[in-house]
């Protein structure tokens, strides 16, 4: 199995290629230093939530085309053996378990949130939903200037097109699974 790094790194690799620009243009265009784009195209380090999304946003693309694996006739996904993109200094986990490949329009993520942790999300692609199901722990979701406290067994929906952030407000890992929908 691959690490996420290196199927992140073919796959923005190859997105860039076949946009035809050069690592300079999609500096400029996601705000990405090119050194930084070089190393993530080489698999090498660990590229922050906030890196991806820039590129994503960069070269116009979801964020999962960032992600996708080579497609199977089946799957059975492993988070044990799945390396997580990391942000607020590891304490937040998300992990792709089914990207939005194929124009399926939709994503399905399952994140952990250690006690006291936050992650701000770039805007998404225009039109995307985010759904959110808790499984354990409590969270407070701030979008379009609003905040949200979803708990345990809760589920919520919201535009994810606009910057929005999680915490966890609870005294516990929260654990979430996540779908974006992009129309």
């Amino acid at each position: 199995m691959n690490s996420m790094n290196l199927i992140v790194a073919r796959n923005i690799k190859r997105l860039r290629e076949e946009k035809k620009l050069s690592m300079d243009e999609l500096a400029k265009l996601s705000g990405v230093s090119k050194s930084m784009l070089a190393q993530v195209e080489r698999g090498e380090g660990n590229p922050t939530l906030s890196t991806l999304w820039k590129l994503s946003n960069g070269m116009k693309v979801p964020f999962n085309a960032l992600t996708v694996s080579p497609k199977a006739p089946y799957e059975v996904v492993r988070t044990a053996e799945m390396q997580p993109i990391l942000e607020d200094g590891g304490k937040v986990k998300n992990y792709c378990l089914f990207p939005d490949d194929e124009n399926r329009k939709f994503s399905v993520y399952y994140m952990e949130l250690a006690p006291g942790s936050h992650w701000k999300s770039e805007p998404h692609l225009r039109g995307t939903t985010e759904f959110v199901t808790l499984f354990a722990g409590a969270i407070e979701i701030t979008a379009d200037q609003k905040e949200i406290v979803v708990q345990t067994g809760e589920s919520v929906r919201f535009q994810g097109d606009t910057t929005h952030a999680y915490r966890n407000i609870s005294d516990q890992t929260t654990i979430l699974h996540m779908i974006l929908y992009n129309p």
